[in-house]
């Protein structure tokens, strides 16, 4: 806001003739030495550009890992459920190294998954799927008519 009202007002006062003008002609003249402009010395300075240029690259390189991770991901998933493959996808894991794996969280979330695969699978999750199906009852009766054919069978056997 204040520097809105700083320009308006020194505008119009370059206008008028009035010398408004010799500040920013002094504030150019320092704009040509950056370190100048900053407040340090030269090797200041150039020290400062060194770690602002290691930071960027770290935080690149932590990007470009992280991309890789995601990329591990999707593949993993278009292998487990039979999608095609994502060249964009290969290139990203190839220019992290070929060393990455899936992250913790994301590992135990595709495990979960597979688990919950595999318990679709099976007969008893193959009943729980299908519509207008109570399983509890079923397993009740299951158990009745098993105690049953006990009962029967002790009724009918000597030994028993």
């Amino acid at each position: 806001m204040s520097f809105l009202l700083k320009s308006m007002v020194s505008g119009q006062v370059k206008n008028l003739g009035l010398g408004g003008g010799d500040e920013e002609k002094k504030d150019e003249g320092n704009a040509s030495d950056p370190a100048a402009a900053a407040g340090m010395t030269r090797e200041e300075y150039e020290e400062y550009q060194k770690q602002i240029v290691e930071e960027k690259m770290e935080r690149d390189g932590m990007f470009a890992q992280k991309k890789a991770e995601r990329a591990t991901l999707r593949v993993h998933l278009r292998e487990k459920y039979r999608l095609p493959k994502s060249e964009q996808d290969e290139n990203q894991i190839q220019m992290a190294g070929d060393d990455v794996d899936l992250p913790e969280e994301l590992r135990k979330m595709v495990n979960e998954d597979q688990e919950e695969e595999e318990d679709k699978e099976s007969f008893i999750g193959q009943i729980q799927n299908l519509p207008n199906m109570d399983v509890d009852q079923i397993k009740e009766k299951a158990h009745a008519t098993l105690s049953e054919i006990k009962q029967a069978a002790e009724q009918k056997c000597s030994l028993m």
